[in-house]
């Protein structure tokens, strides 16, 4: 069965300039990461749930925010690892200073039997959509391009 993940790309226009809002993973696996680590707020759901109320809820779990408005379905894409992300595009304004993540657990130091707590999410930005496309997970970024074309023929 192929996992999936339902998200939210939040955009707003500052001075006619489109950006995105993006978060940086936390955990000691993506800490001295940049390109191609920033990420839709995200998360996996199960067969039986709505994409858009798990995507609602991950972008809270994620952010401590609530995000509401007219949610423009993107296209579907495909991780690397064979994962399914499902989005939507919604126009809203968060202070990304102010975020609030959810804690996961892992052992770190690997094999060391001791288990640490980090933030899902360790920080959050607003980008350009060309800064964004060079900070987003490679397969995440047609995700950019499919808001770009649906927001382009409103």
């Amino acid at each position: 069965m192929v996992k999936q993940s339902a998200g939210i790309l939040l955009y707003r226009k500052i001075n006619n300039l489109l950006q995105v809002f993006l978060v940086h993973p936390g955990g000691p696996f993506f800490k001295n990461k940049e390109a191609g680590a920033w990420s839709i707020p995200k998360g996996e759901f199960s067969d039986g749930e709505d994409a858009l109320a798990a995507a609602k809820r991950e972008f809270e779990e994620e952010t401590g925010q609530i995000v509401d408005g007219d949610f423009i379905e993107l296209t579907p894409v495909y991780l690397k690892s064979g994962k399914k992300v499902y989005a939507w595009a919604v126009e809203g304004d968060i202070d990304h200073e102010t975020i609030e993540s959810n804690l996961f657990e892992m052992e770190w130091p690997p094999k060391s039997g001791k288990r640490q707590s980090f933030s899902e999410v360790e920080r959050a930005s607003w980008f350009s959509i060309e800064e964004a496309k060079e900070k987003i997970n490679a397969a995440q970024a047609a995700l950019i391009d499919n808001f770009i074309m649906r927001h382009q023929s409103e």
